[in-house]
């Protein structure tokens, strides 16, 4: 029983990955999409079901291509998609409403009420987040508004809400647990990161009921037993994470200044600052590390909110490719960009611009622009937006006393680009790298689980398992970098006027 399974729910697909605990390495991933509903613009959802489905349907497939059975398996982690909000009945297990996805924006009107209430503050020094429609309250808060009776069942208590690792934890246990754990849980805007509880002011001012909300546990902890008849045996659920927060894990950033970008649907970057909570002084924000213990741990986070994206809008959108892969071969088509700049706010801007409003854009336009170009511009957009949130992350270091970022850690689907890496590096004028594992995400839960089930001894351990694939080096000149940061800044400007 040297395996671990990682259920690993994300905004595009529901994916398993079975680990060899003993070398780190994946011996086989099962992947399935799901399907994206935009009831009007500025509104993501998912089909919560489907998540369901997709997510057990890829850990039988996934174990079924290892060649395994439940019986080989010591624990099992999840990770997931942040902030997306689902709300169900206590008593049948089927939700009230779709998921209501991070990126959706329809709650922006209720986070403006809540900053001219003046809750700003008092918001930011407790969860450590600026109000905004991207965080759960304000989505619970709409679901609650919204569908017919739902205030009075949760009144009654017969509601539960969660994230997506509560939803499948309901799911896996056949509703005996209702748990999240740190993480996940400093994302919703209700949680006192200083405490590690529910904070009642906050749940009072935004009227939710703390009859809904999951218990809270460690990110390394026994959350209870998959069912048996799902699998085929119990297996315990050992470690949850969020997805970032689990991907800083599995990259091995367990100590006060390393940092990782994770470059998947949006790009988000985590730098750990040990047990020091801090509040950015550039935008950025702070959420809880995932946590092997009771003790307070936290990140300095900046969240792209389009990132890969843009890639698919290419493919789905223009239809200048035909898969996403095919991007990398277009874009180098082209030297450059020709000028062009991609600023693709689809559904606003994240840190550390914070325009809810803004609204994507293209610039630098000519009778000479091609496809390869506006395709160049999306990657490069891509590296623009992490290296904004990259920049202000190491100021924010400087100004607490601690060392500029030496080197960024990264993972995710586009990371295996190497034009947009190298671009990345270039940027930055640090070092990017890329470790021979960058499935980093669900090795992170595996990593939370096997630690609580005593698969690894301890994180030193999972450090030594951590290996380098390639260290992209800047080329650019650092003037030329700053120059090319600087058009990218008046790009911005540009799509943020009025």
């Amino acid at each position: 029983m040297t395996y671990l399974l990682a259920l690993d729910q994300g905004t595009s697909s529901s994916r398993s990955i079975v680990f060899d605990a003993r070398s780190g390495q994946a011996v086989a991933i099962a992947q399935k999409e799901i399907t994206q509903h935009y009831p009007r613009p500025g509104w993501v959802e998912h089909d919560p079901m489907e998540i369901w489905t997709t997510q057990i349907g890829t850990a039988r497939e996934a174990l079924a291509k290892a060649g395994l059975t439940a019986a080989d398996v010591r624990a099992v982690g999840i990770t997931n998609q942040r902030e997306t909000t689902i709300v169900w009945h206590r008593k049948t297990g089927k939700p009230i409403h779709n998921a209501i996805v991070w990126q959706d924006r329809r709650a922006e009107p209720a986070c403006a009420e809540l900053r001219s209430q003046g809750l700003d503050d008092v918001i930011l020094n407790k969860t450590g987040l600026r109000v905004d429609a991207y965080f759960s309250a304000t989505k619970l808060q709409w679901i609650l508004d919204n569908m017919p009776d739902a205030r009075t069942l949760s009144r009654r208590g017969e509601l539960a809400f969660g994230t997506v690792d509560s939803w499948l934890i309901w799911q896996l246990t056949q509703g005996r647990v209702h748990a999240t754990d740190v993480s996940n849980a400093s994302r919703t805007m209700l949680f006192d990161v200083h405490t590690n509880q529910w904070d009642a002011e906050l749940l009072r001012a935004l009227r939710i009921d703390a009859a809904l909300m999951p218990k809270v546990l460690a990110s390394s902890a026994e959350y209870g037993d998959v069912r048996a008849d799902l699998l085929g045996r119990a297996i315990p659920i050992c470690g949850v994470a969020g997805d970032q927060q689990s991907a800083l894990f599995g990259q091995a950033c367990f100590t006060e200044g390393m940092a990782k970008n994770t470059y998947g649907t949006g790009c988000f970057t985590l730098m750990h600052t040990g047990g020091k909570f801090q509040i950015s002084q550039n935008g950025l924000i702070t959420t809880s590390a995932a946590q092997t213990t009771a003790r307070p741990e936290y990140a300095i986070e900046g969240s792209v909110f389009v990132g890969g994206a843009v890639v698919q809008w290419l493919r789905d959108g223009l239809h200048a490719i035909q898969s996403s892969g095919d991007v990398e071969k277009l874009a180098q088509s082209v030297p450059d960009s020709g000028g062009v700049m991609m600023v693709p706010a689809f559904t606003g801007l994240g840190a550390p611009y914070w325009q809810p409003e803004a609204r994507g854009s293209i610039t630098g336009l000519t009778r000479g622009t091609t496809i390869a170009h506006i395709a160049r511009a999306a990657l490069e957009s891509i590296a623009y937006q992490s290296a904004a949130l990259l920049q202000a992350m190491s100021r924010d270091a400087v100004a607490a006393g601690a060392a500029p970022l030496a080197e960024v850690r990264v993972d995710g689907g586009a990371c295996v680009n190497d034009l947009l890496m190298q671009f990345q590096a270039d940027l930055l004028g640090i070092p990017v790298v890329r470790p021979t594992i960058i499935e980093t995400t669900a090795l992170g839960a595996a990593y939370l689980a096997g630690l609580t089930c005593g698969v690894f001894a301890s994180t030193d351990a999972l450090s030594k398992l951590w290996r380098v694939e390639r260290t992209f080096t800047p080329r650019l000149d650092k003037n030329e970098a700053r120059a090319s940061m600087q058009r990218w800044e008046h790009a911005v400007r540009q799509t943020c006027l009025d």
